[in-house]
Protein backbone atom coordinates (compact mmCIF):
# COMPACT_ATOMS: atom_id res chain seq x y z
CA UNK A 1 0.00 0.00 0.00
CA UNK A 2 1.54 3.34 -0.78
CA UNK A 3 2.22 6.09 1.51
CA UNK A 4 1.31 9.27 -0.55
CA UNK A 5 -1.81 10.69 1.08
CA UNK A 6 -4.90 10.39 -0.71
CA UNK A 7 -5.24 14.56 0.20
CA UNK A 8 -2.87 17.03 0.42
CA UNK A 9 -4.04 20.84 0.53
CA UNK A 10 -1.07 22.95 0.66
CA UNK A 11 -0.69 26.39 1.40
CA UNK A 12 -4.37 26.97 0.39
CA UNK A 13 -5.79 30.44 0.12
CA UNK A 14 -9.10 31.68 -1.23
CA UNK A 15 -11.33 34.46 -1.36
CA UNK A 16 -15.11 35.01 -2.05
CA UNK A 17 -14.74 38.06 -4.19
CA UNK A 18 -12.08 40.78 -2.59
CA UNK A 19 -12.70 38.84 1.31
CA UNK A 20 -9.62 36.67 1.79
CA UNK A 21 -11.77 33.51 3.33
CA UNK A 22 -8.79 31.02 3.70
CA UNK A 23 -5.48 31.80 4.93
CA UNK A 24 -2.85 29.47 4.02
CA UNK A 25 -4.69 26.30 4.82
CA UNK A 26 -2.40 23.30 4.87
CA UNK A 27 -3.15 19.39 6.28
CA UNK A 28 -2.97 15.89 4.79
CA UNK A 29 -5.56 12.44 5.02
CA UNK A 30 -3.83 9.07 4.81
CA UNK A 31 -6.10 5.69 4.01
CA UNK A 32 -8.16 4.69 6.33
CA UNK A 33 -8.05 8.17 8.47
CA UNK A 34 -10.87 9.38 9.90
CA UNK A 35 -10.27 13.17 11.18
CA UNK A 36 -12.31 15.97 11.87
CA UNK A 37 -12.23 19.51 10.78
CA UNK A 38 -13.55 21.94 13.43
CA UNK A 39 -14.47 25.52 14.49
CA UNK A 40 -17.14 27.91 15.32
CA UNK A 41 -19.56 29.00 12.21
CA UNK A 42 -18.03 30.89 9.66
CA UNK A 43 -14.17 29.92 10.44
CA UNK A 44 -13.87 28.36 6.85
CA UNK A 45 -14.86 24.69 7.47
CA UNK A 46 -17.29 24.50 4.23
CA UNK A 47 -14.91 26.72 2.03
CA UNK A 48 -12.08 24.29 2.54
CA UNK A 49 -14.30 21.77 1.38
CA UNK A 50 -15.89 23.88 -1.36
CA UNK A 51 -12.12 24.72 -1.95
CA UNK A 52 -10.55 21.11 -2.37
CA UNK A 53 -13.87 20.03 -4.71
CA UNK A 54 -13.52 22.57 -7.54
CA UNK A 55 -16.49 24.68 -6.12
CA UNK A 56 -14.83 27.42 -5.25
CA UNK A 57 -11.45 27.43 -6.54
CA UNK A 58 -8.67 28.80 -4.63
CA UNK A 59 -6.72 31.39 -5.78
CA UNK A 60 -2.92 30.64 -4.44
CA UNK A 61 -1.95 27.24 -3.05
CA UNK A 62 -2.44 23.54 -4.02
CA UNK A 63 -4.77 19.82 -3.65
CA UNK A 64 -3.14 16.60 -4.35
CA UNK A 65 -5.18 13.58 -4.84
CA UNK A 66 -2.86 10.44 -4.45
CA UNK A 67 0.10 12.75 -4.80
CA UNK A 68 -1.63 14.25 -8.39
CA UNK A 69 -2.13 18.02 -8.62
CA UNK A 70 -5.82 18.67 -9.55
CA UNK A 71 -5.96 22.16 -8.35
CA UNK A 72 -8.02 23.92 -10.76
CA UNK A 73 -9.99 21.27 -12.26
CA UNK A 74 -13.65 20.93 -11.94
CA UNK A 75 -15.78 18.78 -9.38
CA UNK A 76 -16.88 15.74 -11.56
CA UNK A 77 -12.97 15.19 -12.21
CA UNK A 78 -12.28 15.36 -8.57
CA UNK A 79 -15.20 12.86 -7.42
CA UNK A 80 -13.88 10.58 -10.26
CA UNK A 81 -10.70 10.59 -8.98
CA UNK A 82 -11.52 8.97 -5.64
CA UNK A 83 -13.56 11.76 -3.52
CA UNK A 84 -17.02 11.88 -2.28
CA UNK A 85 -18.85 14.63 -0.84
CA UNK A 86 -21.78 14.62 1.53
CA UNK A 87 -23.02 18.59 1.04
CA UNK A 88 -24.27 20.56 3.47
CA UNK A 89 -28.28 20.55 2.49
CA UNK A 90 -27.90 16.77 1.06
CA UNK A 91 -28.33 17.43 -2.59
CA UNK A 92 -30.55 14.77 -2.97
CA UNK A 93 -32.94 14.45 -6.28
CA UNK A 94 -36.16 15.26 -4.93
CA UNK A 95 -38.28 14.08 -7.59
CA UNK A 96 -36.49 10.57 -8.03
CA UNK A 97 -36.85 7.75 -6.12
CA UNK A 98 -34.77 6.74 -3.56
CA UNK A 99 -33.37 3.57 -5.38
CA UNK A 100 -33.19 6.06 -8.55
CA UNK A 101 -31.29 8.34 -6.48
CA UNK A 102 -28.92 5.82 -5.03
CA UNK A 103 -28.81 4.19 -9.23
CA UNK A 104 -28.22 7.04 -11.31
CA UNK A 105 -24.94 7.41 -8.91
CA UNK A 106 -23.40 3.91 -8.44
CA UNK A 107 -19.91 3.67 -10.61
CA UNK A 108 -16.87 1.77 -9.52
CA UNK A 109 -14.09 3.34 -7.84
CA UNK A 110 -11.48 4.97 -9.93
CA UNK A 111 -9.07 1.66 -8.83
CA UNK A 112 -12.13 -0.30 -10.29
CA UNK A 113 -13.58 -1.03 -6.53
CA UNK A 114 -17.11 -2.39 -6.35
CA UNK A 115 -17.43 -2.46 -2.64
CA UNK A 116 -20.62 -1.09 -2.28
CA UNK A 117 -23.00 -2.16 -4.78
CA UNK A 118 -26.92 -0.81 -3.65
CA UNK A 119 -27.87 -4.44 -2.08
CA UNK A 120 -25.02 -3.52 0.82
CA UNK A 121 -26.18 0.75 0.75
CA UNK A 122 -29.78 -1.09 1.51
CA UNK A 123 -28.37 -3.77 4.01
CA UNK A 124 -26.40 -0.37 5.84
CA UNK A 125 -29.39 1.92 5.90
CA UNK A 126 -32.38 -0.36 6.08
CA UNK A 127 -34.94 2.01 6.40
CA UNK A 128 -33.57 3.40 2.94
CA UNK A 129 -34.81 -0.29 1.50
CA UNK A 130 -38.25 -0.12 3.43
CA UNK A 131 -38.55 3.48 1.35
CA UNK A 132 -36.77 2.77 -1.76
CA UNK A 133 -40.00 3.67 -4.20
CA UNK A 134 -40.55 6.92 -2.05
CA UNK A 135 -39.80 10.27 -4.27
CA UNK A 136 -36.94 11.89 -2.34
CA UNK A 137 -39.22 14.90 -0.96
CA UNK A 138 -41.34 12.25 0.46
CA UNK A 139 -38.34 11.05 3.28
CA UNK A 140 -37.73 12.66 6.49
CA UNK A 141 -34.51 14.89 7.21
CA UNK A 142 -32.97 11.70 8.71
CA UNK A 143 -33.65 9.58 5.54
CA UNK A 144 -33.08 12.39 3.17
CA UNK A 145 -29.34 12.70 5.01
CA UNK A 146 -28.97 8.70 4.85
CA UNK A 147 -29.64 8.62 1.54
CA UNK A 148 -27.15 11.37 0.71
CA UNK A 149 -24.40 9.33 2.38
CA UNK A 150 -25.44 5.96 0.73
CA UNK A 151 -25.44 7.69 -3.03
CA UNK A 152 -21.67 9.41 -1.89
CA UNK A 153 -21.05 5.35 -0.73
CA UNK A 154 -22.51 3.60 -4.44
CA UNK A 155 -19.20 5.84 -5.68
CA UNK A 156 -16.99 3.71 -4.05
CA UNK A 157 -14.69 6.58 -2.89
CA UNK A 158 -11.22 6.22 -0.86
CA UNK A 159 -12.52 9.20 0.45
CA UNK A 160 -15.79 9.97 2.06
CA UNK A 161 -16.47 14.41 3.19
CA UNK A 162 -19.08 14.48 5.39
CA UNK A 163 -20.57 18.06 5.76
CA UNK A 164 -22.68 19.14 8.64
CA UNK A 165 -24.09 15.31 8.68
CA UNK A 166 -26.19 15.26 11.74
CA UNK A 167 -27.07 19.13 12.01
CA UNK A 168 -30.86 19.46 12.81
CA UNK A 169 -31.35 15.69 12.84
CA UNK A 170 -33.22 13.84 15.72
CA UNK A 171 -31.17 12.40 18.60
CA UNK A 172 -31.95 8.78 17.50
CA UNK A 173 -31.54 9.39 13.92
CA UNK A 174 -28.02 11.36 14.85
CA UNK A 175 -26.98 7.91 16.58
CA UNK A 176 -27.90 6.32 13.73
CA UNK A 177 -25.61 8.42 11.42
CA UNK A 178 -22.50 7.85 14.06
CA UNK A 179 -22.81 4.03 14.10
CA UNK A 180 -22.68 4.23 9.48
CA UNK A 181 -19.39 6.51 9.94
CA UNK A 182 -18.12 4.19 12.61
CA UNK A 183 -18.86 0.94 10.32
CA UNK A 184 -17.34 3.18 7.00
CA UNK A 185 -13.88 3.32 8.79
CA UNK A 186 -14.07 0.29 9.67
CA UNK A 187 -14.23 -0.98 6.22
CA UNK A 188 -11.38 1.14 5.41
CA UNK A 189 -12.48 4.46 3.76
CA UNK A 190 -10.92 7.49 4.64
CA UNK A 191 -13.39 10.07 6.05
CA UNK A 192 -13.78 13.89 6.62
CA UNK A 193 -16.18 15.10 9.19
CA UNK A 194 -17.08 18.40 9.72
CA UNK A 195 -20.00 18.30 12.40
CA UNK A 196 -21.05 20.75 15.86
CA UNK A 197 -20.84 17.15 17.51
CA UNK A 198 -17.57 17.30 19.55
CA UNK A 199 -18.09 14.40 21.71
CA UNK A 200 -19.05 12.40 18.74
CA UNK A 201 -16.30 13.64 16.48
CA UNK A 202 -13.95 12.82 19.39
CA UNK A 203 -14.94 9.41 19.78
CA UNK A 204 -14.86 8.50 16.14
CA UNK A 205 -12.23 10.07 14.64
CA UNK A 206 -8.26 9.34 14.59
CA UNK A 207 -6.95 13.05 13.91
CA UNK A 208 -8.31 16.52 15.01
CA UNK A 209 -7.91 19.62 12.88
CA UNK A 210 -9.26 23.11 14.00
CA UNK A 211 -9.85 26.34 12.07
CA UNK A 212 -10.08 29.97 13.15
CA UNK A 213 -10.67 32.75 10.72
CA UNK A 214 -9.46 30.81 8.03
CA UNK A 215 -6.04 29.49 9.38
CA UNK A 216 -5.25 26.34 10.70
CA UNK A 217 -4.58 26.72 14.65
CA UNK A 218 -4.98 23.22 15.78
CA UNK A 219 -3.50 19.90 14.47
CA UNK A 220 -3.73 16.80 16.77
CA UNK A 221 -5.26 13.18 17.85
CA UNK A 222 -8.36 13.43 18.48
CA UNK A 223 -6.92 11.84 22.66
CA UNK A 224 -4.89 14.46 22.83
CA UNK A 225 -7.28 16.77 21.81
CA UNK A 226 -9.92 15.52 24.32
CA UNK A 227 -7.30 16.00 27.25
CA UNK A 228 -6.83 19.87 26.43
CA UNK A 229 -10.14 21.57 27.71
CA UNK A 230 -7.85 25.30 27.09
CA UNK A 231 -8.31 24.50 22.99
CA UNK A 232 -11.91 23.40 23.64
CA UNK A 233 -12.87 26.73 25.52
CA UNK A 234 -10.55 28.77 22.87
CA UNK A 235 -11.20 27.60 19.98
CA UNK A 236 -14.63 25.67 19.92
CA UNK A 237 -16.57 27.22 22.75
CA UNK A 238 -16.80 24.57 25.15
Amino acid sequence: MTDTPILEVVDLHTYYGASHVLHGIGFSIRRGETVSLMGRNGMGKTTTIRSIFGLTPPRRGEIRIDGRTVTGQKANRIARAGLALVPEGRGIFPNLSVEENLVMAARPGHDGRADWPLARVYETFSALFERRGNMGNQLSGGEQQMLAIGRALMTNPDLLVLDEATEGLAPLIRREIWRVVRQIKDTGIATLIVDKDIKALLAVCDRCLILAKGELVYAGTAAELARDPEVHIRYLGV
